[in-house]
């Protein structure tokens, strides 16, 4: 914790100032800024040094908060004005987690919910049955015409090569483009 914290007062420390002159929005408290922004505090001399008992026994305590449903929301107000050594905290970022492992985004979960609850058109608007059948048949294939000036089109299905030969449509079983002026070719 304390080295992600670090890592974001050197991360601020690049931004842009705020108006009030703090770079980083966390030092800036509710009621205004001074008018001369503070020196940035070194947290690894302020904070503790956590012992593996510690770390132990605050993971313990989080997994039966976690399992008491004993917290906070995460990132609500009253988790953040918990203390970061606090299981509380702990068990609430455990929780979001885990909800965004089963769930991901919870936005786009709550709009899942709410087109799958949305009214729908009744049955007896929707187009019957005879008219969707209608529309399932297959559809005749599409005429394959060469233009003139293009190169040949192959025909689908076959190993035939539709040309336009003065005006007229001829399939040949290649795909050599005509000469200029159709005398030239004999």
């Amino acid at each position: 914790m304390v080295a992600q914290i670090r890592r974001r007062r050197e991360a601020a420390g690049r931004c842009e100032p705020l108006h009030c002159g703090h770079r980083d929005p966390l030092d800036c408290i509710p009621a205004g800024c001074h008018d001369e922004p503070t020196e940035p505090v070194d947290l690894a001399e302020t904070v503790q040094h956590i012992s593996a008992e510690d770390c132990v026994q605050l993971w313990s305590e989080a997994r039966s908060l976690y399992f008491a449903a004993d917290f906070p929301k995460y990132g609500s107000k009253e988790w953040r004005d918990l203390h970061p050594d606090d299981p509380r905290r702990l068990a609430g970022a455990l929780d979001a987690a885990e909800m965004w492992r089963k769930y991901g985004d919870e936005e786009a979960l709550l709009q899942w919910f709410r087109d799958a609850t949305a009214v729908r058109e009744p049955l007896w608007a929707r187009r019957p049955l005879a008219e969707l059948d209608e529309l399932a048949k297959p559809k005749p294939p599409h005429q394959v015409t060469a233009t003139d000036g293009w190169p040949p089109i192959k025909v689908p299905g076959t190993e035939k090569w539709r040309h336009n030969l003065d005006g007229r449509q001829v399939d040949l079983p290649h795909n050599v483009p005509r000469p200029a002026r159709f005398q030239e070719a004999a």
